[in-house]
């Protein structure tokens, strides 16, 4: 089946791919910048706010390997700041090596760590000693903020990371713990109660875009990751992508019309999940006795809006999803030279929806609606190196480049996204089979 939509388009030229981030932290900071405590109070305190609704049982909870804790989260991102920071420039500080070894994420450079797929299992220290040790953790760094440590090369960049590190981690704290509370059979509400969508599915049309050599990659004085560099040239063909994000209504007449049970759509290890796990429709989604839809949100369950962008499917569904449209996904080099010149803004962790909306009505500019927050979007392209890429010395180039393999690359952000934390540029990865991330997807195809 091929969704068809209204034939308008526009035509862009290719220019210049990723411009700078204008929503983008700069990172020339000095130890006189008080904006950077007020920024680090913040951020740590958004994290403080995010958990505020769970109860101590909530947060020790594993559903399953990829999910960690609530608890695990707070102490981790605390760990961070203490072992890159606390730890080489801040003389008083003394570490707790027990804390090290529970809350060392993945940093081979750094030690042993506790096995990932156990986390559930501690139950000790407390909650209240990881209240504890966050709060002396950042009376410590409040000091070193304020101290001479900052002039030192690197310093101040090594902040801005834990503080961008610390965002990621807000948005996994809130996956995970949508996941915890799914998996218990009374399906609680992380907040709620929730309320029914009951918007019809908006229209969509085709963007074209011009083909050409351009530019993809951050470039500029803001902060970035190490795996959004360098900035690089390469060649596109011209085509086109939907001007939303697919909906549940466009995902419900896949799912009438066969489209888990067909073989034909799906890539061989993505049948062989299909097959393993039973998957009939996105994850959260159940029947009611009616036959009808039933998703659950961090709200709480409720019907299916035909009219929010689908979330929860993974890159195998997505893309079996696109050629049962006729379409594809984009790459992530169409993706970014899309978004260029776009609006940094959308349906993100501020607007305090915690769940995709639907797409504003069609404009006549024809711009792409939707680009950041909502979902996350998958990708046709592999996580891998962009040429030149090298990672950082020490245990900090663990953070992104040893994990470029057998991954897709996401683009966009999602309705659980902190704010200022994405851009053009920025290069999200999941494997292929993962679910429990806010993924969806945009149609491409070629002009």
């Amino acid at each position: 089946m091929i969704l068809l939509p209204t034939e308008i388009s526009v035509s862009s030229g290719l220019g210049d791919l990723g411009d700078v981030d204008r929503n983008s932290e700069s990172t020339a900071l000095s130890r006189a910048d008080a904006g950077l405590v007020e920024r680090y109070l913040d951020v740590r305190g958004t994290t403080e706010r995010l958990a505020a609704p769970l109860s101590a049982e909530d947060q020790v909870v594993q559903s399953m390997d990829d999910v960690s804790p609530t608890k695990w989260h707070r102490a981790h991102v605390t760990w961070f700041f203490e072992t890159f920071l606390l730890a080489p420039y801040l003389e008083r500080w003394d570490a707790d090596p027990t804390l090290g070894y529970l809350y060392n994420s993945y940093y081979e450079a750094v030690g042993d760590r506790h096995p990932r797929p156990k986390r559930g299992l501690v139950t000790r220290p407390s909650l209240e000693e990881i209240v504890d040790y966050r709060a002396r953790v950042d009376e410590a760094m409040v000091e070193l903020l304020g101290g001479s440590a900052m002039e030192q090369p690197g310093v101040a960049d090594l902040v801005v990371l834990g503080l961008n590190h610390e965002q990621q981690h807000q948005e996994l704290l809130l996956m995970d713990i949508k996941h915890v509370l799914s998996s218990s059979i009374v399906r609680s509400a992380y907040r709620g109660p929730a309320e029914t969508d009951d918007r019809s599915n908006p229209a969509w049309s085709w963007v074209d875009f011009d083909g050409g050599i351009g530019k993809i990659g951050y470039e500029g004085n803001g902060f970035s990751f190490d795996n959004e560099r360098p900035r690089h040239e390469l060649l596109i063909q011209p085509y086109r992508m939907a001007d939303r994000l697919v909906t549940a209504g466009d995902w419900s007449l896949f799912i009438d019309d066969g489209g888990y049970e067909t073989a034909e759509l799906w890539l061989s290890d993505g049948w062989h999940h299909v097959q393993a796990t039973g998957w009939n429709a996105p994850d959260h989604w159940r029947r009611a006795d009616d036959g009808s839809w039933l998703i659950y949100t961090l709200d709480g369950e409720r019907p299916v809006s035909p009219a929010e962008p689908v979330v929860h499917v993974s890159f195998y569904e997505a893309d079996a999803f696109a050629r049962w449209a006729g379409a594809r996904l984009p790459s992530e080099a169409e993706w970014e030279r899309a978004a260029t010149g776009e609006p940094v803004a959308g349906n993100l962790l501020a607007a305090d929806n915690l769940h995709p909306t639907a797409a504003d009505e069609y404009v006549e500019t024809c711009s792409l609606r939707q680009l950041y927050g909502d979902v996350w979007e998958w990708t046709s392209s592999p996580y891998i190196a962009f040429p030149g890429f090298s990672p950082a010395a020490g245990a900090v180039g663990e953070y992104n480049g040893k994990f470029m393999i057998d991954q897709q690359v996401l683009r966009g952000g999602s309705a659980i996204t902190p704010g200022g934390h994405v851009r053009p540029s920025y290069r999200n990865f999941f494997p292929a089979r993962a679910r429990w991330q806010f993924g969806g997807l945009r149609l491409a195809s070629d002009q």
